[in-house]
């Protein structure tokens, strides 16, 4: 456990790339509508005790999180390249719906990482009477300001929601309503905010001594397939034979466990054969895949399928579009994926 107490003045980069936190309702016509983040002070005046001196950007058109997509992504990690000598740490505003998933993409983009870069928004607009949106994003620029040593504390990706600082490539969103919007099931948070911000040092990554470097290219020839009771050959074919489908994230049962029908069976070697690579992660919100526990999951063990462990589906998608991004050889793909390389998943 770590208690802080902020102190020397740090400077924060704020990037604002849309969704519900960065709007304010205007009560003539109750629409919502973009504030200007030049004038963040002005809606959170709050910001003035944290000691911190922060800039902010923002997409030219800040987009709604449904549309964002690996140009997006791309752009983001390009931002922090660009100003990342500047900056103690990075705080990216971001829609809730899917966070996770660019969050978890920014963690493999952007390696070596040795400072914050934390993940918020909200579930209310930033002028909202019950917002959250003030918290979450006072308590996000405080977290990337944490220093040790004369060094940053956190030297990872983080997703910062309702009082819990949690590892974002472990990050599932599992709530629409409630401000409690998101999970991590396999990890534990890294940091809550209470009465004190309590900062779980024996959970963070440790620090790297490699150069920091931002990767730029993602596949995107890839697909997630999530196995139902009674699903029809024809669907699972329609996929599989896509053209150029590099990858399958293949969403099973329990443990990893998947129907023993022939026709399921000779389509997923079929595409493994033909060089597709399929990782077999559980449809469960916690726990992991376990091939071979059970007798539904030895035939894909043989085939022989990507063992995601208690990687998420976000994580694992984003993992998948990375390594085929780096042109991993197809000899090398399957133990690439399953080691940890930012603290995605469990180490066995």
């Amino acid at each position: 456990m770590y208690l802080w107490n902020m102190s020397e003045q740090r400077k924060i980069m704020l990037i604002y790339t849309g969704g519900t936190i960065g709007m304010v309702k205007d009560f003539s016509t109750g629409t919502l509508k973009t504030f200007d983040f030049d004038k963040l002070v002005e809606h959170i005046p709050e910001l003035h005790h944290l000691g911190c001196s922060i800039d902010s950007i923002s997409f030219k058109q800040p987009i709604d999180s449904s549309n964002m997509n690996t140009d997006h992504w791309i752009s983001i990690a390009s931002s922090i390249e660009k100003h990342y000598t500047d900056y103690d740490g990075f705080v990216i505003l971001h829609g809730s719906d899917t966070m996770s998933y660019t969050a978890s993409a920014m963690s493999f983009l952007l390696e070596n990482l040795k400072k914050p870069v934390i993940f918020t928004g909200s579930q209310l607009p930033i002028g909202d009477l019950r917002t959250d949106a003030k918290e979450n994003l006072i308590t996000s620029v405080q977290l990337a300001a944490l220093q040790k040593n004369g060094e940053p504390l956190i030297r990872e990706v983080g997703l910062y929601f309702e009082y819990k600082l949690y590892r974002a490539n472990r990050t599932t969103k599992v709530n629409a309503e409630h401000f409690e919007a998101f999970s991590s099931m396999n990890y534990p948070a890294l940091a809550e905010s209470g009465v004190h911000l309590k900062v779980y040092e024996e959970y963070l990554l440790p620090s790297s001594k490699d150069v920091f470097s931002v990767h730029k290219s993602m596949d995107r020839h890839v697909a997630i397939l999530k196995i139902f009771p009674g699903m029809h050959p024809s669907v699972v074919n329609g996929i599989l034979e896509l053209p150029d489908l590099k990858g399958i994230i293949l969403e099973t049962f329990g443990a990893g466990n998947a129907p023993t029908e022939a026709w399921l069976l000779e389509a997923l070697q079929g595409a493994v054969n033909r060089g597709i690579h399929i990782v077999n992660v559980t449809q469960c919100s916690g726990g992991r895949v376990l091939m071979g526990r059970y007798e539904t999951s030895d035939a894909l063990l043989k085939i022989p399928l990507i063992d995601g462990r208690d990687i998420t589906t976000e994580a694992a998608i984003t993992k998948l579009m990375y390594l085929l991004g780096k042109d991993v050889a197809m000899s090398s793909f399957k133990s690439k994926f399953e080691t940890s390389i930012r603290g995605e998943m469990a180490l066995i």
